[in-house]
C-alpha cells in the first residue's frame, strides 16, 4: 500500500502548486518593481504623469543694455557735454546705507549741477544707477563722467531730469581735476551701448519719500 507521502499523484499536485506560487511571486516581485521604478522616475521629472506638477525653472532677468548717445545735426564728431547748470538732477538712496543721496547731492550742487530733490527709493540697487528719458541721454553722459562705476538705464519719462539711484556698491563722485570732460570736447559712447530706439525703456520709478531742494 502506497503511503500518503508516497502518492505520485499527490506529489505531482504540490509540485505544481509550487510552481504557480513561485509564478505568481514572480509575477508579484516584477509588478513592484515596475510601479517603483514608474514612481521614481515621475518623481525626478524623467516621465510625466496626470499627476505630476510642473518644474518650475526661472528665467533669467535680462539686463537693459545702455543707451548710446544721440547723433547731433551740426556736430559730426558726437554731442558735447551738457554745461552742468543746465542738468536737473534728482538723488536718491537705493542702499542700505544712510546718508548717500544728501552726500551726493551737496557735491553735484557745489560743481553747478541743478540738483532739484533727494530722497529714498522703495528697493535697493546693488550698483549705482542713473535714469533718465531720451530726451536726457547726453546730460546722463555728462552727469556719469562726474561717478564711476555706474549704469545707465532708460525709462519712460517725458522730461530731461536724470535719476541718481545711490546703490549698495556706492562709489563717491571723483574729485574734479579728475572728470575727464571738456567743454569742446565730444563724449564717448559706454562700451557696448545700443541705439535708444532699440531699447524697451522701463517705467519710471517715483521714491518712497523725498524732499524738495529747489523751485
Amino acid at each position: 500500500m502506497t503511503s500518503p507521502a508516497q502518492d505520485p499523484a499527490r506529489v505531482t499536485r504540490r509540485r505544481r502548486e509550487h510552481e504557480r506560487q513561485a509564478v505568481v511571486f514572480g509575477l508579484l516581485i516584477a509588478f513592484l518593481l515596475v510601479v517603483a521604478l514608474g514612481a521614481l522616475a515621475a518623481y525626478t521629472g524623467a516621465i510625466s504623469t496626470p499627476f505630476s506638477r510642473p518644474i518650475y525653472t526661472p528665467v533669467a532677468a535680462t539686463v537693459q543694455p545702455e543707451p548710446c548717445l544721440p547723433p547731433v545735426k551740426g556736430q559730426p564728431d558726437g554731442a558735447l557735454p551738457v554745461p552742468y547748470e543746465d542738468i536737473r538732477v534728482r538723488v536718491f538712496n537705493a542702499s542700505e546705507t544712510g546718508g548717500v543721496a544728501g552726500a551726493n547731492a551737496e557735491v553735484l550742487t557745489e560743481r553747478g549741477f541743478d540738483v532739484r530733490e533727494t530722497g529714498n527709493m522703495n528697493s535697493q540697487v546693488e550698483q549705482s544707477e542713473l535714469r533718465f528719458g531720451t530726451k536726457g541721454i547726453t546730460r546722463a553722459y555728462t552727469l556719469a563722467a562726474q561717478i564711476p562705476d555706474l549704469r545707465l538705464v532708460l525709462d519712460d519719462r517725458d522730461g530731461t531730469v536724470v535719476d541718481l539711484l545711490v546703490g549698495n556698491r556706492y562709489t563717491p563722485p571723483l574729485a574734479e581735476d579728475q572728470v575727464l570732460l571738456t567743454a569742446d570736447t565730444p563724449l564717448q559712447d559706454v562700451e557696448g551701448c545700443v541705439p535708444a530706439d532699440e531699447i524697451t525703456p522701463i517705467a519710471k520709478v517715483e521714491p518712497a519719500q523725498s524732499v524738495k531742494t529747489a523751485a
